[in-house]
């Protein structure tokens, strides 16, 4: 019974890395390979880790493979927000067909200061107010 569940995790695992290879190949720009790569990567390296703590059968390893499951879990996510914030502001382009862009308009590339509407509305309001009453 054992034998099944190594063999079913590390398969499903080894299926998802493949996925995710596959997906940094065919994916149209950066940010739909770094969701993609993320997200398959993260549960394929993931399921071989379970595999071998099943395999080895050994409470010492099945903490080490469940402490660096849950490190890859935290940090995997905020290292691909991180990467797709720097290519964004650095200028790497969306890919053509994307329909929404829900950081235009936002970042200020003098100051490099990233607004919500909220902030840049009442920035707007303060400006508007300033000239009423200087004219």
């Amino acid at each position: 019974m054992t034998d099944i569940i190594i063999i079913t995790l590390s398969t499903l695992g080894t299926l998802f890395i493949l996925l995710a290879a596959i997906g940094v190949v065919k994916m149209p720009d950066l940010y739909l390979r770094i969701s993609v790569t993320t997200k398959a990567a993260t549960l394929g390296i993931g399921l071989i880790l379970l595999a071998s703590a099943f395999y080895f059968n050994d409470s010492a390893i099945t903490a080490r493979v469940l402490a660096i499951i849950v490190f890859m879990l935290l940090t995997a996510p905020v290292g691909a927000h991180m990467i797709g914030r720097a290519s964004y502001f650095t200028g790497v382009k969306m890919w053509k067909k994307s329909k929404i862009d829900e950081l235009e308009g936002q970042y200020d590339y003098k100051t490099h200061k990233l607004h919500s509407e909220d902030q840049r509305s009442r920035e707007n309001e303060k400006i508007e107010g300033k000239t009423q009453k200087e004219s």
